[in-house]
């Protein structure tokens, strides 16, 4: 079934129809209903090539997300779901370009062909080629992130400087005196990743500001690396009673090797950080976090694209969401020590 078709059962020009699908000129309301009882009564659908060639749209939207390591992790998956959802929420299918860099081809097709009528970056370096080329581009485009100079980008960004500041806050509140801070792998911090960069500058300002002894370090984005990252941690520093993470992919290590090197959380060792909620409640016990809000940012950043291609001259907008600390089983006071610290205070006890 087509245009033409359609047009000759409904008594009307191929124009006709093409005006009322399209609604790029007036169609009276009788006309209207005639072409849509023989539609209805046809099952048409339109061809999605053929309606983009007529209204200068796809109804797709590209989601520019390169994978950090050689796999997605879980807080990754869920800002691609978060985003699918709501582009479906006003008619849009999602394509997903894993592209890293301005000269990938994945991206370059995206743009070259125009395959997509707009696109959500993701994974936003400080200086990210990606951003420069579609302004350059006058390409419409939103950023789940910020660069450097955000001030001409339409942006959703989580405040990672003021939720790490918080986490050592929180921490220096409750009395821990010397804490880590378990980051991003290092080729990210190297590749200007602004999640690790910005949760760093809030980690070291914080700590400085409370007088804090710390140590950072840089941790692969799964399990066993996070286990091995806390035993060089216990190794460098033992009195360290406390962490921050920003890597919710190397949560369950760190858990894991604070069982073996013999801390109970919270009683011996508390751990907080900036990880998505349904991954803080998946550890036990339950990890006291700045919950990413992925659902909410995925969404926001949909809604600002969305403006944006309806409103091409529109100023520039952004959200800066800084959500409180979720505050669960995970964190106790400190000054406590180590259960060996404890142990050679009973020995000096019982031969005093």
């Amino acid at each position: 079934m087509n245009i033409g078709e359609i047009a000759q059962r409904a008594g009307v020009s191929r124009s006709t129809v093409s005006y009322a699908l399209s609604g790029k000129r007036p169609v009276s309301d009788d006309t209207r209903e005639k072409i849509q009882r023989v539609i209805d009564d046809l099952g048409y659908r339109p061809n999605a090539s053929a309606r983009a060639l007529a209204n200068g749209r796809t109804s797709t939207i590209g989601l520019v997300f390169p994978p950090a390591g050689n796999h997605y992790t879980g807080m990754q998956l869920d800002f691609i779901g978060s985003v699918v959802e709501a582009a479906a929420t006003y008619d849009y299918d999602v394509l997903l370009s894993p592209s890293g860099v301005d000269s990938d081809r994945s991206f370059q097709r995206l743009l070259g062909e125009r395959r997509v009528d707009g696109a959500i970056l993701m994974e936003i370096r400080l200086d990210d080629d990606r951003v420069d080329h579609l302004l350059a581009e006058d390409f419409p485009a939103v950023c789940i992130g910020r660069t450097a100079r955000p001030d001409g980008d339409w942006w959703v960004g989580l405040d990672h400087t003021a939720l790490a500041a918080a986490c050592v806050q929180h921490l220096a509140d409750l009395g821990h005196r010397t804490i880590a801070l378990v980051n991003r792998p290092e080729r990210l911090l190297r590749a200007g990743y602004e999640s690790a960069h910005r949760g760093l500058e809030g980690f070291t300002k914080a700590a400085a500001e409370r007088g804090l002894t710390t140590r950072t370090y840089n941790c692969e984005d799964d399990a066993p690396s996070g286990e091995a990252c806390l035993q060089q941690i216990m190794h460098d520093d033992p009195a360290t009673s406390a962490l921050v993470t920003l890597n919710e992919a190397a949560l369950g290590g760190l858990y894991r090797g604070l069982a073996q090197a013999g801390r109970h959380v919270p009683r011996d060792f508390s751990v907080t950080g900036v990880v998505a909620a349904r991954w803080a409640e998946t550890v036990t016990p339950q990890l006291t976090a700045a919950d990413v809000p992925a659902a909410q940012m995925g969404r926001l950043a949909v809604d600002l694209l969305v403006e944006r291609l309806d409103h091409p001259h529109a100023s520039p907008r952004h959200h800066l969401l800084a959500p409180p600390i979720s505050l669960r089983a995970s964190t106790g006071p400190g000054g406590t020590g180590s259960p060996a610290d404890t142990c050679k205070e009973l020995d000096s006890d019982a031969t005093g």
